[in-house]
């Protein structure tokens, strides 16, 4: 822990700093010690944990220093202890490396920070000249939205059923009805990998084939969209083998494969990408602590992710209305030149939550994902997937 003399260091007003040399962090944090002092020593721990050499009139902080911009109480009903900071961290510590950034972000020093009992991670803020270093999608919204020719509506996707067990053949075959029904994407399970019993190249090769067919007879593109997601070294290879087999999008979960290998996979590729939230839920759900799903979030949309697949609405996912929300913005809203990705906030969706989707999204740049809901429909995939079109049909209708 700092001393009392040590804090003028950490501190500084917002005018007093050439902002764009800073990244901006904001957390929450829990102390029963001075907050002030805590505060100081969250910056210190995380840059400058050491500022100068003995015997030497130096200090590092200046240039290399975290400085608290902002410290207020928290109100929180977890504790009464609780505060809120944000921090300025000169992002010439880490420059634009996504290992790097979150290394100091969230990692030892704000995790092990003396006097902090619990610390959450909520957001962060890139000044222009940094966020400009940082490619983004290279589709985007947009850019899925061309491919498909769908516009004025939500994109509807669906996760084939059953995930684990399915033979190449017949996953086509589902798939194929689906996309006959009116889906407009459907995909491979998060879970659903290059497996032996259904390696990627066989699975994509026939699916493909399934996909085309399915274009042909509805006269509609189509997108299958492969899970690619393995080991690291794999990733790039496995782009191309679904490539290469007719897959016209890939996924990754990239908070299980890394944000770098996101990024990695976003410089190599030449098909659109999603990115599956699939492990969020062990560093957000807790409020007091760990790191927020808007941060990993906002991270995948940096690191390239056309696409990015939220955990969504309802009581499966434990998500308040308000963390939805925020997520989807932060998809879509303007950041410097990243393109808007297209948010995929879902959950055990069906016909019958699209339209409590829709009004609470209050707008159509969203996709719409549902696994058993399409796949497990009583009359089959094609049924499943006409009845998100009939329930779309329906919400306009009452629009009228």
């Amino acid at each position: 822990m700092l001393s009392e003399q040590d804090i003028p260091g950490f501190f500084a007003s917002p005018s007093a700093l050439q902002l764009e040399d800073y990244v901006l962090l904001k957390y929450i944090f829990e102390t029963k010690q001075d907050p002030r002092l805590v505060a100081a020593s969250l910056c210190s721990e995380q840059s400058t944990a050491q500022w100068n050499r003995p015997g030497l009139s130096e200090d590092f902080r200046p240039l290399y220093g975290a400085k608290v911009i902002s410290l207020t109480p928290h109100c929180s009903v977890l504790s009464p202890q609780s505060y809120a900071v944000t921090l300025a961290h000169p992002h010439r510590n880490f420059g634009p490396k996504i290992p790097n950034f979150l290394s100091a972000a969230a990692g030892e020093g704000p995790f092990y920070c003396p006097g902090i009992e619990t610390i959450k991670w909520l957001d962060f803020e890139f000044p222009k000249n940094f966020l400009e270093k940082f490619e983004g999608p290279q589709f985007g919204l947009q850019g899925i939205r061309e491919v498909l020719k769908v516009y004025g509506r939500p994109i509807f996707m669906g996760v084939v059923k059953p995930n684990m067990g399915l033979p190449p053949s017949d996953f086509a075959e589902i798939a194929y009805q689906s996309w006959l029904g009116g889906l407009d994407i459907a995909k491979d399970d998060e879970m659903l990998g290059d497996e032996s019993w259904s390696p990627l190249a066989e699975r994509a090769r026939f699916t493909s084939q399934a996909r085309k067919k399915a274009e042909k007879e509805t006269r509609l593109p189509k997108i299958y969209l492969a899970n690619i997601t393995d080991e690291v070294d794999q990733i790039n290879f496995l782009h191309d083998i679904a490539q290469k087999n007719g897959a016209n999008m890939v996924m990754i979960n990239a908070v299980m494969t890394g944000f770098s290998a996101l990024r990695v996979l976003r410089k190599h590729a030449a098909l659109p990408l999603m990115s599956h939230f699939t492990g969020t839920a062990c560093y957000s759900r807790i409020p007091n602590f760990g790191i927020s799903s808007l941060v990993t979030t906002k991270l995948q949309r940096l690191a390239g992710a056309d696409a990015i697949g939220l955990a969504g609405f309802g009581e499966r996912m434990q998500c308040s209305d308000e963390e939805v929300l925020a997520n989807i913005r932060a998809c879509l809203e303007p950041w410097g030149k990243i393109l808007p990705a297209l948010p995929i906030p879902g959950g055990s969706d069906t016909a019958k939550t699209l339209p409590i989707v829709y009004s609470k999204i209050g707008h159509v740049d969203f996709g719409f994902i549902s696994g058993r809901g399409v796949f497990g429909h009583s009359q089959g995939p094609a049924a499943g997937a006409r009845s998100l079109h009939q329930a779309w049909a329906e919400i306009k209708k009452n629009e009228v």
